[in-house]
């Protein structure tokens, strides 16, 4: 059995990661001026904290420590369509998740029944709103005339998902360009703007492919990673493209029933060698956010992290057993959230619910676009 699953956990319930939040806290927008957001740091043997700015993060951490970032790129994969041959004048918003391979999609129909003729076709598995109104055959035209055909898929029966099937050429990264919006979470009460485009997307991003963004992230200005450098901090990426596994939220009652959605990284050879000389050395492993925190703790295979490409369902709860990483950079995370589970298996959820309390009697700002927290 895997470390991550079951330990010698108790019966956790998905209402005991629940926290009073006023709806003024949960930021709506960023910063006036990126790397200006408030950090609180949290001793996670004693849980004392204190409270900080983010331009403060260099002198906290000592030097030789490692950081490890995940370079992962949001796509701007909100699109929206309008059904052909209907009179709604209010378009579909899909947001496009993963390309995928039509020989694993599980059909009760003939492969050809909604098929608009014999081109090559590419498959998209999407989130859609309004699901229900959906339906197998329709029809819908993107912004820039591409057209895109709902086709049946068994799994995906009674849920919020659909498969799109698209005439070839691929939807390439351009094509997401001209059609596509950023996916801000749904917590984000406002359409997205130009400044969504740079402030929801980290600076050291390079690998396009999440539908959201590792938001730890956005606290990093190239000053601050200068200062990390001149400090004698050394760092290192990862990818892991932020998809359903990571946002979703968790709906049974307890929470190790909960099926994470699986997610797809990349450790590369010298990240491999960065995280196992730190290991060795004894030198501290940070993870920048959750997301480099379940790629790290997936790859670790035999006392060693393993390089190359897989893919993670990992969901980390109290009880679960960290073997790479020491200290976690993160923000604040919403209620009952996979998150909050694996901050909590971090630092110990009493813990973090306490600094949670600080952080809404201080005034902290909540979730994407919020502030920090500093766990080591």
């Amino acid at each position: 059995m895997p470390i991550w699953e079951f330990k010698d956990a108790l019966l956790m319930l998905t209402k005991d990661f629940y926290f009073d939040l006023p709806e003024q806290l949960i930021a709506q927008h960023p910063s006036a001026v990126r790397g200006e957001d408030r950090l609180m740091v949290l001793n996670k043997a004693d849980g004392k904290t204190a409270d900080y700015m983010i331009e403060d993060l260099p002198d906290l951490i000592e030097e030789g420590s490692l950081m490890v970032f995940n370079n992962s790129k949001v796509r701007p994969s909100r699109c929206f369509a309008r059904k052909i041959d209907s009179l709604s004048v209010k378009p579909a918003e899909f947001l496009l998740i993963e390309k995928i391979d039509g020989r694993s999609v599980q059909t009760h129909a003939e492969p050809s029944k909604y098929r608009l003729n014999d081109e090559p076709k590419e498959l998209w598995r999407a989130m859609i709103k309004n699901a229900k109104k959906q339906r197998t055959g329709n029809r819908y035209r993107f912004s820039d005339g591409t057209i895109g055909t709902i086709v049946e898929s068994a799994e995906d029966e009674g849920t919020e998902f659909r498969i799109l099937e698209f005439l070839r050429p691929e939807l390439d990264e351009a094509w997401f360009e001209r059609n596509g919006h950023m996916p801000l979470p749904p917590y984000i009460k406002r359409a997205d703007t130009s400044e969504d485009a740079e402030r929801y997307q980290n600076v050291y991003a390079a690998v396009s492919g999440s539908i959201a963004c590792p938001t730890a992230g956005l606290h990093f200005t190239e000053k601050i990673l200068q200062r990390l450098k001149t400090k004698g901090v050394h760092t290192c990426s990862l990818t892991l493209h932020v998809g359903l596994g990571t946002f979703l939220p968790v709906r049974t009652e307890r929470i190790e029933d909960h099926a994470m959605h699986s997610e797809n990284y990349t450790v590369p050879e010298q990240t491999a060698e960065a995280v196992n000389s730190a290991k060795k050395e004894g030198r501290p492993v940070i993870a920048v956010g959750t997301t480099a925190v379940r790629t790290l703790e997936s790859a670790w295979k035999d006392g060693r992290l393993k390089s190359g490409s897989g893919s993670t369902h990992i969901f980390l709860y109290p009880g679960c057993t960290f073997n790479v990483v020491d200290r976690l950079i993160t923000n604040f995370h919403t209620p009952e959230s996979t998150l909050l589970m694996l901050v909590s298996a971090f630092a110990g959820k009493e813990r973090i619910l306490n600094a949670y309390a600080q952080a809404v009697e201080k005034g902290y700002r909540f979730f994407s676009y919020g502030d920090a927290m500093y766990i080591r």
